[in-house]
């Protein structure tokens, strides 16, 4: 399948398709098998790589 990444305005990156997510130390994190991702773009998210709507409280703009 091909993986399709889009950038949300002001939100998350979202991911489709069949990707490995890798930590900084290469551990592979769980995605718990969803077609779809998001990725935090703002970095307040508590759960970091993902996106848990954080950027909508703290008013994310992105450039």
């Amino acid at each position: 399948m091909t993986v399709k990444i889009s950038v949300r305005p002001n939100g998350p990156l979202l991911v489709e398709g069949d990707v490995e997510v890798c930590d900084a130390t290469g551990a592979r994190l769980d995605t718990g098998g969803k077609p779809k991702i998001a990725l935090c773009r703002c970095g307040s998210s508590s759960s970091k790589p993902f996106c848990d709507g954080t950027h909508n409280k703290v008013g994310f703009q992105a450039p």
